[in-house]
């Protein structure tokens, strides 16, 4: 089957666009609505400092529910936790819109938080389930892009819908309801129970997380962040700001053309893994990043960024994608929820610490 008819008939999946919706939905508690935070300040009369806990009371649940409710979908089925988070995040979302003080907010996000708890890692783990080999790198990859767009275009929305009033950007959230009913209709899940004991369910699980290869795939997904947000996003922010005098919009932009080629490249996975191994991707972009951070130093000119930014979109594009694939395909299906939690649990938070940041113009470090 060639890579056009492969395409086809994955775009003609009802499964895939119901992972997209999930993914879309598990990055927008905090992406979407960060513009709005120094309304939100005025408006509930709460200092810069409070406004923060809106982040705080989001995040903190999936501390505690993350891991519960990735047993639960292992033991049980994804749909029994994935469609109630979905329509729990969409109804204490949109009831965000109307809360009348700002311990009223605090209290639907944290119901808000709950919901999203298991999203980020449920939509991996559906890929997991429907799809193997090629076709997993591929909807991996897919999946991959369409989660750069959305984290590149809720910031720009959830500010334009802050113009009309601070409370608008929540009723973004709504859209995680119809994500929810075309999962509780159309999404083709299995309905089978794990038979395996608890104990021996807990000791599987720790068994596949300390392989060597898990491991290692671990320590590169660490690396990967910290090149990310400690590397390129603090360092090339500052550089931006304090060498070339450019402001919050501006660089918010450039980081967003990064973003685009992420998208661009993470589409194209699943026809660069029937020619190249994910280690090799993975090998490779190692290589790119190396080669930006000898870069950008010695840039003197803002458009000659548009090479380093370039490259760095084509390496995140690479990396993630196959490190995450290679992690999903790896989890047996009994335990492939909890698997994933236990790896990606910390992504959400760095996400929205880097949302909130960008989105009410910060440095995103």
């Amino acid at each position: 089957m060639s890579t056009k008819e492969q395409n086809q008939g994955l775009f003609s999946d009802l499964n895939l666009y119901i992972i997209f919706g999930v993914t879309l939905t598990s990055v927008m508690g905090v992406s979407s609505i960060a513009p709005a935070f120094p309304t939100i300040a005025r408006s509930l009369d709460v200092t810069s400092a409070e406004i923060g806990l809106l982040i705080t009371f989001f995040t903190l649940p999936g501390i505690l529910f993350t891991p519960i409710f990735g047993i639960l979908a292992d033991r049980y089925n994804r749909k029994v936790i994935l469609i109630p988070s979905l329509f729990l995040f969409g109804i204490a979302g949109t009831a965000c819109a109307f809360a009348t003080s700002f311990d009223q907010l605090l209290l639907f996000r944290a119901f808000q938080g709950v919901g999203s708890a298991a999203l980020g890692v449920l939509n991996l783990t559906l890929i997991g389930d429907l799809y193997s080999g090629n076709r997993r790198a591929s909807v991996m990859g897919y999946n991959g892009s369409v989660l750069s767009i959305g984290t590149a275009m809720y910031p720009a929305i959830g500010g334009a819908l802050a113009i009309l009033g601070w409370n608008y950007p929540f009723f973004l959230t709504l859209l995680a309801i119809p994500v929810g009913l075309f999962a509780l209709f159309f999404l083709n899940q299995e309905s089978e129970k794990n038979g395996l004991g608890i104990n021996l369910y807990l000791k599987e699980v720790k068994t596949a997380l300390m392989s060597k290869m898990v491991l290692g795939l671990f320590i590169g997904m660490f690396l990967t962040f910290i090149i990310l947000y400690g590397g390129y996003i603090t360092f090339f922010t500052i550089l931006l700001d304090e060498k070339f005098e450019k402001s919050s919009l501006a660089i918010g932009i450039i980081l967003s053309g990064s973003s685009l080629v992420t998208a661009i490249t993470s589409a194209q996975l699943g026809k660069l893994t029937k020619r190249f191994s994910e280690k090799n991707l993975i090998s490779a972009a190692a290589i790119l990043y190396t080669v930006i951070f000898l870069m950008i130093p010695m840039v003197d000119n803002i458009w000659y960024f548009i090479l380093p930014i370039s490259l760095f979109g084509v390496a995140q594009g690479m990396n993630i994608p196959s490190i995450l694939n290679l992690l999903t395909g790896y989890a047996p299906k009994e335990f492939r929820a909890a698997f994933l939690i236990r790896q990606l649990d910390g992504d959400a938070c760095r996400t929205g610490v880097r949302s909130l940041r960008s989105g009410i113009g910060l440095p995103s470090y």
